[in-house]
């Protein structure tokens, strides 16, 4: 019986953008639940799509291609779709998907709310992109008032959730949501997530093409912020092991620092990175989904409260748990190469600023509230 469950979401499972080893691991996490569920209440185990994810700016530039990635995942049952405008005409495209998920959409302040209710996992992309010349400071004035009153929603309306914070700056907008989630009296670091993927898979893109390897093999964790400097590869913590010479390892850095800037010049006006960063937001969605199922080996890089450095935000790669950030992984900071050591110095006085910036924002704006 067991089994033949198992085979049953193998097909469904195969609908997941994430490639044969995660869903390998998806199937095999389900099937050993099934096998101990036998053993212990001698029930099979059904594993069935569960979760309720919303996307807050699902009718943007990244909104798209996300919610598009999360409709694919075997583990959401509801997909709850949130923007100011022209959300209805995507959610009645993702709602033909034949994917388990249900799409239902919520369009301006007045449906806020209700897009949060019993939700489990929140991701906000929502605000302004950037467009050439433009720094992610650029960007802070707008979509620091937008990530602040959709975080206020979300206290309000589903203050358990995980969070993921993709609008930028992230360096400024986590702490900003912190900030709000304190005031609220519902804040737990272990569920407040700037979504610093996207960084992780340029390094690893990256790395791989440099060296000839397999993508699926290649991991290098990326510590610090999400923005310029503040990025910082750990190339010497690079799995498989790799060789790379002093010029290797600058470039790649600069290179891997710069990811963003090269796609927002590419498309020359017409946008910046939205479909690898969605790509990226949507591996991290499905990451904390299968963490909340109960899968004990997740791992992902995240920008999250921490004391692993002096800073009191700072990315690094956690281990993520039913509760959200279950450990920090302190090993990676530790025996660094004189240039990473150099570079983790460098960034830390802009981290510090942006993190500073962001809390003062969210101070002035409540005592102007």
């Amino acid at each position: 019986m067991a089994s033949r469950q198992t085979t049953s979401l193998a097909c469904e499972s195969e609908t997941s953008f994430l490639g044969k080893e995660t869903t390998a691991a998806l199937r095999a996490s389900f099937a050993l639940k099934a096998h101990k569920g036998a053993q212990v209440v001698q029930t099979p185990f059904q594993p069935q799509a569960s979760y309720k994810v919303a996307v807050l700016g699902a009718a943007g530039g990244i909104g798209q291609p996300l919610a598009l990635l999360i409709k694919m995942s075997p583990l959401v049952s509801d997909l709850h779709l949130y923007d100011i405008a022209n959300v209805k005409g995507v959610a009645a495209d993702l709602s033909h998907c034949n994917t388990p998920s249900q799409v239902l959409d919520f369009t301006g302040a007045s449906e806020l709310a209700n897009s949060l209710k019993g939700v489990d996992v929140v991701v906000i992309p929502a605000g302004v992109p950037r467009k050439p010349g433009m720094t992610r400071d650029d960007l802070f004035n707008i979509n620091a008032g937008i990530v602040k009153n959709l975080v206020e929603a979300v206290a309000d309306n589903c203050p358990e959730a995980f969070i993921h914070i993709i609008s930028n700056p992230v360096n400024s907008t986590v702490p900003i949501a912190a900030e709000v989630l304190k005031k609220k009296g519902v804040y737990n670091p272990k569920k407040l997530f700037g979504v610093t993927t996207l960084d992780v898979v340029r390094a690893n893109t990256f790395v791989a093409q440099k060296k000839n390897l397999k993508l699926i093999d290649v991991d290098v964790p990326v510590v610090g912020g999400h923005a310029g400097i503040t990025i910082l590869p750990l190339l010497s913590k690079t799995k498989p092991s790799v060789s790379l010479t002093d010029e290797e390892v600058e470039k790649l850095t600069v290179r891997i620092q710069n990811g963003g800037t090269e796609v927002v010049e590419a498309k020359a006006g017409a946008g910046s990175a939205t479909l690898s960063m969605a790509y990226a937001a949507a591996r991290f969605v499905e990451s904390s989904l299968r963490a909340l199922d109960g899968d004990g080996d997740v791992y992902e890089c995240s920008y999250v409260e921490s004391d692993l450095t002096e800073l009191p935000f700072f990315a690094s790669r956690v281990k993520l748990g039913r509760k959200g950030v279950e450990a920090l992984i302190p090993s990676d900071l530790q025996g660094l190469t004189e240039y990473e050591l150099k570079a983790l110095e460098a960034l830390k006085p802009e981290l510090k600023a942006s993190i500073e910036k962001g809390i003062a924002f969210a101070n002035k704006q409540a005592v102007t509230a």
